[in-house]
């Protein structure tokens, strides 16, 4: 098998897939048959410059050059051979943030990432124009943001772009974007799969005394769909990402995309009415749904798939800390008596007795909150607990509010998706460090999400996999195959998984204690007022 993958490498059959996380860099070396065959990673980590969270350029290239050093070196030690060509080529980052250049190409000011929350003003003036809500860390928001507070650079605006569209263009000459990625920096009308028309010629109106040289839509990058060619890798592009010189040119690239698309790609959640949810330190779900929403909702982010169709994405900062720090105290009390118990076995224990307490925990009342929650109102955290005196206090309940906390934001969110958007959902892929318990964190999130929550056997790589996948749609797809298709029969074909559907008694329970949640939110906001 090693020969054939070592032969494949060499004929420049493989396809790489990279990704820019907030903290690491990541790639994916796939064969022909979708599987990954060598991998590469590069630490790194944004910096707090001016009360700006950024990365620098140098930064950028510094960790592209050795993510890809580390999968060169990866390949050469499982099969003593070179990696000097590609077959494609695909890039994925952290999404949205703003990256303005100047028609010489340089960057007017520093990356603005997607952890900046320094737009509240603009996105509070853009909602009721475009009536789409508008969420902080959205590239349209920063750039109105920087209109707003007269910074010089705006006027000397070329192109803007976000931190994979910008990689894409330094290495194919290409400046285009994914719709996926596109979508977090400008909403999308998913019928003509572009920018909306119409929210781009309100928004020429608004800055219109302003006299810029530039309309809006002439400094955006070009939407393209997956499966769309979005150029090939030049001969300066290759030497940047390995300056060594051995990679040759020429490999195909994809349309670069964020990381919620390669996300729904790697879960083969593309298809309407399915969705994925990532639940660990944050939690997120992302629906792809059968049109656009009624109404405009601040807790919910209107994207779209890498092909084009609308998703509801809800985006909560806390999910599993709070519940961490208690399984931990639980772990210290156990070693007083001379218990050494497993991390993975004090999980397990706990968590299955969460599923012998009360559907709706007896009662008793848990607040996850260690950082500020946008969808709550919370700047800042505080985690907290409560019960009523006569609450059923029992060990199994403890654990079921504390699960149940650690999905109730997320919760709040899709309810207004599910329960006054009526959107309909078939079923969900869970993934992350929640589900790692069988069948605990699903049955509880099937009670949540009131839907069939899925976890295959075997976990995929990620995003950086997504995005390779997506490069291979590019080379493979048939005519008419639509990317849903290509994932479901190509890719995840006879994968096997567990799958749970929603129990009654428990929807009805989770209902009540976030009911409950809701109604006691003011003393989570005293907490924060009055603790400090």
């Amino acid at each position: 098998m090693s020969e054939a993958i070592k032969q494949a490498i060499r004929d420049g059959k493989t396809v790489l897939g990279i990704e820019f996380g907030s903290t690491r860099i990541k790639a994916v070396l796939v064969d022909e048959s979708h599987q990954p065959v060598a991998m590469g990673t590069f630490d790194w980590e944004n910096r707090l410059e001016n009360n700006i969270w950024t990365y620098s350029l140098e930064d950028i290239w510094e960790g592209l050059q050795g993510c890809y050093e580390s999968v060169v070196k990866d390949v050469r030690e499982k099969y003593g051979t070179e990696l000097t060509k590609l077959g494609a080529l695909g890039f994925s980052g952290m999404m949205h943030g703003y990256m303005p250049f100047d028609a010489a190409g340089e960057l007017l000011v520093p990356f603005r990432t997607w952890r900046n929350t320094m737009t509240e003003e603009a996105c509070k003036k853009l909602i009721p124009v475009f009536q789409f809500n508008i969420p902080q860390r959205w590239s349209i928001a920063h750039l109105y943001q920087a209109i707003l507070s007269g910074e010089e650079h705006v006027k000397d605006i070329s192109f803007l772009t976000t931190l994979a569209g910008y990689i894409h263009w330094k290495l194919s000459g290409e400046k285009v974007l994914g719709i996926g990625e596109a979508s977090g920096m400008f909403p999308i009308d998913s019928g003509i799969k572009d920018y909306d028309q119409k929210m781009l010629d309100q928004f020429d109106g608004l800055v219109a005394d302003r006299n810029f040289a530039w309309k809006l839509r002439d400094i955006l990058p070009k939407v393209l769909c997956a499966g769309e060619n979005a150029g090939r890798l030049t001969a300066e592009g290759a030497k940047l990402l390995d300056p060594s010189g051995a990679l040759q040119p020429g490999a195909a690239m994809c349309p670069p995309e964020g990381d919620a698309g390669t996300g729904m790609t790697a879960t083969d959640s593309v298809a309407v009415r399915t969705g994925n949810i990532s639940a660990g330190t944050s939690i997120f779900s992302m629906v792809v749904t059968e049109g656009p929403l009624s109404g405009v909702h601040e807790e919910i982010d209107m994207v779209t798939t890498p092909d084009g169709s609308p998703v509801a994405m809800v985006h909560c900062n806390n999910c599993t800390s709070d519940l961490n720090a208690w399984v931990g105290l639980f772990g210290q009390f156990a070693e007083k008596f001379g218990v050494k118990i497993g991390k993975d076995q004090l999980y397990g224990e706990l968590y299955r007795e969460a599923l012998t307490g009360d559907a709706d925990c007896g009662g008793l009342l848990a607040y996850n909150y260690f950082s500020g929650e946008p969808i709550m109102g919370l700047d800042e955290g505080r985690p907290m607990f409560l019960r009523m005196p006569d609450a059923s206090f029992t060990l199994a309940n403890f654990m079921r509010s504390h699960l149940y906390s650690a999905m109730a934001t997320l919760k709040i969110g899709n309810d207004i998706l599910l329960k006054e958007e009526h959107v309909k959902v078939d079923s969900l892929m869970g993934h992350g460090g929640l589900f790692k318990t069988p069948v605990v964190g699903q049955q509880l999130m099937a009670a949540a999400m009131n839907a069939p929550v899925t976890v295959m056997d075997t976990a995929s790589e990620g995003g950086p996999w997504g995005i390779a996948i997506l490069a291979c749609y590019m080379q493979e797809k048939a005519p008419g195959e639509s990317l849903a298709d290509y994932l479901h029969n190509r890719i995840f074909a006879g994968q096997t998984g567990t799958t749970i559907a929603p129990k009654p008694e428990d929807v009805k329970g989770f209902d009540a204690f976030i009911e409950r949640y809701k109604a006691a939110l003011p003393a989570e906001k005293a907490a924060v007022a009055g603790l400090r």
